[in-house]
């Protein structure tokens, strides 16, 4: 048996994977229509948009931790238990890394976690690495780092988790591409905006 689906834990991994993306969506979306989050924060939309960070950053690690739960209690893979397969894994980790790292650093942390939506938004489009290789480099970072960490580990159902939240990351931009593009979309009809600058 390659993946145990009996495992409540891979359910479980799963539901966290689901729930994170549908979670800073309906958030974010929720405050741009009604600045519900910088209401909480003192009506101060940079606060807000740390905290909104802080409780992404906290919801990613509790799903790498599920992820990493579920993993340890799925069976191995003797063809993938091998010195080649960790050094493809490792390879697979570091580049992931390598995207999510260099994304976060060129957009700033409130480019990162949904300035836009608290109307802090870009002077302009980000076109530095990794942005001029990928047009979604976190989600493909992230997506890569899964495999490879699932691979290192010899689990064939981590592949199958690393599928799902390819899935669930499309899914997603189905309704963050749009939405971000009407933000700047009437950002740009109404040029007194104001701008951020990159922190």
């Amino acid at each position: 048996m390659l993946v145990d689906f009996g495992q409540a834990s891979l359910w479980v991994s799963l539901a966290s994977i689901t729930f994170n993306p549908t979670f800073w969506n309906i958030a974010a979306q929720r405050e741009y229509h009604t600045k519900w989050i910088t209401k909480l924060c003192g009506n101060d939309p940079q606060r807000g948009c740390y905290a909104i960070a802080v409780t992404i950053f906290v919801l990613g690690l509790i799903r790498d931790m599920l992820f990493n739960h579920a993993l340890a209690q799925q069976p191995q893979m003797a063809l993938l238990d091998t010195h080649f397969v960790k050094l493809v894994a490792a390879c697979l980790v570091g580049s992931g890394m390598t995207l999510v790292l260099s994304s976060t650093y060129m957009l700033g942390i409130t480019g990162t976690f949904l300035g836009d939506y608290f109307g802090i938004l870009m002077d302009a489009r980000v076109t530095g690495f990794p942005f001029n290789v990928l047009d979604n480099p976190m989600y493909v970072g992230s997506t890569l780092s899964f495999i490879g960490v699932s691979l290192w580990h010899a689990r064939p159902a981590g592949l199958l988790v690393a599928a799902y939240v390819w899935l669930v990351y499309h899914i997603a931009l189905q309704f963050e591409g749009p939405f971000t593009s009407m933000i700047y979309a009437k950002r740009n009809a109404e040029p007194t905006v104001a701008k951020r600058k990159k922190l």
